[in-house]
């Protein structure tokens, strides 16, 4: 190796060390690495900031924003529900869960998948009197192995794409990764309904903030539209058809208060009093069409901005004590809706606009972002610590997974490349309203885009300056004696060995220009060592650090470092015994 070869391996060196060191973030990682680089000369000024007008960050980040909003529409929430009713031993809960999650990280971003399942999952424990820890770590590794199924799943096969692309003029299509992607999940589907007895059963999360509050029986009003499903319904049927996840306190019918019998029928323009926890509001109003009380309200003069929910505690001095909603006109003189309301111990059942409010209660307030925390001041209120809800939230039902659809259907049949479709689509999901742009810039994970733009640079000059070549004569000396299965064999091991310390993304940076240039150097089609190189680096399933899934699951599940290697172990041998001889099937090397 010359100079410049050797300070490209070296700053790769110390950039995993870093990594492995865990003192710095690993964005500031790639950024520290893209600085030594340039200070060494072996990036240069005008390349160093061309990977962060890649498509690769493009294409992430639209992938991000596309998964917030086809979670944020419920659609997969909602389904989930009517399956988890029918569905009770905790096998078949944990299977249907895996299942579930894996399937749509073929069409979302797998973190997003797996942060859409998490809710159901919480459920079916509380239901079950199981530890959630049951069933989360197998969720992560199934989300891991469902984004090996489409070009959009997982960052690593998009990246893996673009080097093909590079070296043969054509990328991997949206399905090229199905096959393999396919038979590796189901294995790992089968491993995981069994296998999920080698985690501990003591593991419990610590209790979070929003348990010890424990604010759980929300009072809120809304009336039935004409077509909605639960018109000439009893509210028997009514509460067993959302699974007892409500009650009704009270029907307002024409202005006349009415006590709702099991058998009472439910007709168009009722006003219903419904009490619950607020996800559970939120699914039966958004499910039947519900009309939330304040909903059809105008926005105040000039509060152009968008609208959200806020919840909060009524301090000792506020003026909203010992006075109604209705009588002190939140709207008219503050611009805000009283949506719903909670008091420690106590069941209400007047309608909102007639509870008289008092000191500690917890209300929810919908309006304008803009007007919300300055209101909170003037009302006496403290706002609680934040935690998401979706009550008074417009919602978009199916529209946000058409467009990602139309999205996929569009770069698969070759009509734009997929940097454009997925940029439209992540635009138009904002422009109609699917996701708000707060949201959608939150859903970005703008430390995985820097990491990229940094380190595209800093991997490309094992390229340039030819150290990738020797790299991979070093490996194909290595392997001059194994097989083809060796070899693919050789490549997969030495991503899934790697990944647990790098990001994914990172490690195929890293990887896939030595497993390209190592199947040159062997006499090989690249496509089987690149498409090794992305199950490799999508499957790690020994840290809890390598992949943000298995960081998710970490505080909820309990879990501790060891715990993962326990499960996760045994499914990566699995998945280099399994994914090796599927891989030359699919992708034969000559």
């Amino acid at each position: 190796m010359n100079a410049p070869q050797l300070l490209s391996v070296g700053v790769l060196a110390g950039m995993m060390l870093l990594f492995i060191w865990g003192r710095f973030r690993y964005d500031m990682v790639a950024v520290i690495a893209l600085l030594a680089a340039l200070a060494l000369g072996i990036v240069s000024p005008k390349q160093a900031f061309t990977g962060f007008s890649d498509d690769i960050v493009i294409i992430v980040a639209s992938a991000l924003v596309l998964s917030g909003a086809v979670q944020r529409s419920g659609v997969i929430e909602r389904a989930m529900l009517v399956l988890q009713r029918r569905v009770t031993r905790i096998r078949s809960q944990l299977l249907l869960l895996c299942a579930s999650v894996g399937f749509a990280s073929a069409l979302v971003k797998n973190i997003g998948a797996l942060a859409m399942m998490m809710p159901v999952a919480f459920q079916m424990a509380k239901r079950s009197n199981t530890s959630p820890a049951a069933y989360l770590m197998p969720m992560s590794f199934a989300s891991l192995l469902g984004g090996l199924i489409t070009l959009i799943g997982t960052s690593p096969n998009i990246i893996v794409s673009r080097v093909r692309e590079e070296m043969t003029g054509q990328p991997f299509g949206m399905f090229d990764y199905a096959p393999v992607g396919l038979g590796l999940t189901l294995m790992g589907l089968v491993f995981l309904r069994f296998a999920y007895r080698l985690l501990p059963r003591d593991r419990r999360a610590a209790p979070t903030l929003g348990e010890a509050i424990d604010i759980q029986d929300y009072v809120t009003e809304a009336e039935i539209p004409a077509g909605s499903p639960a018109v000439d319904e009893t509210v028997a049927a009514f509460r067993a058809r959302h699974d007892q996840e409500v009650t009704v306190t009270a029907i307002l019918r024409a202005g006349i208060r009415a006590t709702p019998f099991p058998d009472t029928a439910l007709r168009a323009e009722d006003r219903l009093i419904l009490t619950g926890a607020p996800d559970s509001l939120e699914r039966v109003i958004a499910g039947d069409r519900l009309e939330l009380e304040g909903s059809q309200r105008e926005r105040p003069e000039g509060a152009e901005g968008e609208v959200g929910v806020i919840e909060a505690v009524i301090g000792t001095d506020s003026p909203l004590i010992g006075r109604s909603a209705g009588r002190l006109g939140l709207h008219e003189r503050f611009g805000v809706n009283l949506i719903a309301v909670s008091r420690q111990g106590e069941r209400l059942a007047s309608g909102l606009g007639a509870i008289v409010l008092q000191a500690g209660d917890v209300i929810v307030l919908q309006g304008p972002l803009e007007l919300l925390f300055e209101r909170l001041g003037e009302l006496g209120c403290l706002p609680l610590a934040q935690r998401a809800l979706r009550l008074g939230s417009a919602r978009k039902g199916l529209l946000p997974v058409a467009i990602l659809a139309a999205a996929m259907a569009a770069t698969a049949l070759g009509y734009v490349p997929v940097a454009v479709a997925f940029f439209a689509a992540a635009g138009l999901t904002i422009l109609l309203g699917a996701l708000p742009v707060r949201e959608a810039y939150d859903h970005i994970e703008w430390p995985i885009l820097v990491m990229l733009g940094a380190l595209i640079p800093v991997s490309d000059s094992l390229r340039t300056t030819g150290a990738s070549r020797i790299i991979g004569d070093w490996l194909g000396q290595l392997a001059a004696t194994l097989p083809p299965w060796g070899a693919v064999a050789l490549i997969l091991a030495a991503a899934m060995a790697v990944t647990p310390f790098l990001n994914n993304a990172a490690t195929v940076l890293v990887m896939a220009p030595i497993a390209a240039t190592f199947a040159g150097q062997l006499g090989y089609r690249p496509e089987a060592f690149l498409m090794a190189t992305a199950v490799g680096a999508g499957c790690d399933f020994l840290t809890p650090i390598g992949h943000q899934c298995n960081t998710l699951v970490m505080g909820p599940g309990g879990y501790r470092f060891g715990d993962y290697a326990r499960l996760g172990a045994p499914l990566s041998v699995l998945v280099l015994v399994v994914g090796t001889p599927l891989i030359l099937w699919v992708w034969p090397v000559f």
